[in-house]
């Protein structure tokens, strides 16, 4: 009995510890995107003063600020976009992409922008937030996150955030069963995407 009260104790430790590193975000000055998925939150901070146009556009995608064409219909809209929009390729020791309106990797918001590369954003480590493209400035709303190194994509993809907390729900999105074409064979989605400032 007398070595269960110190374990007991440790592990309170242990859990206080994990719960205020959980929270450390909060804390921290910064554009931050929360997102909520079946498996788990992933929170990012976003470089605005690195990728400001790239910045904007997630986030004016994000709370629905930013005008986009509806790919079912055509027609200009401003709604929340990336809300309900599935995890459409997840690659285990690589990364996990959504952002595509048609849920099929060659959906959009109708329009397309340049890319910002700036040299202190490098894709050094696993939780990297970038722009998807299929060529040179032709980002638009499709984005991954990374869960290892990928150095071959530096100067490819623009960088515009870093995960701060969820690493472990995108990692455990990487390895959800996939079909041949890497789409997950259950339903993982951004069920909503929040946009929170702190000062």
């Amino acid at each position: 009995m007398k070595r269960i009260i110190p374990i007991a104790a440790a592990a309170m430790i242990l859990m206080t510890g994990a719960l205020m590193a959980a929270d450390g975000w909060k804390k921290q000055a910064g554009t931050y995107a929360v997102i909520d998925t079946e498996l788990g939150t992933i929170v990012c901070k976003l470089f605005p003063d690195k990728a400001p146009k790239t910045v904007a556009n997630f986030v004016g995608l994000a709370e629905g600020t930013k005008e986009f064409s509806d790919p079912k219909t055509g027609a200009k809209t401003k709604r929340p976009f990336y809300d309900g929009i599935i995890f459409h390729r997840v690659i285990p020791d690589f990364m996990i992409q959504t952002g595509d309106p048609l849920g099929k990797g060659i959906g959009g918001p109708g329009y397309q922008f340049d890319d910002e590369f700036d040299p202190s954003l490098r894709f050094s480590k696993k939780g990297i937030l970038a722009m998807a493209n299929s060529g040179p400035a032709t980002n638009g709303s499709q984005f991954f996150i990374t869960v290892a190194p990928t150095p071959w994509l530096n100067d490819h993809h623009s960088i515009f955030g870093e995960v701060v907390e969820g690493q472990s729900v995108a990692d455990a999105i990487s390895t959800a069963p996939r079909d041949g074409g890497d789409r997950p064979t259950q339903t993982l989605s951004m069920k909503k995407v929040t946009i929170v400032r702190v000062k």
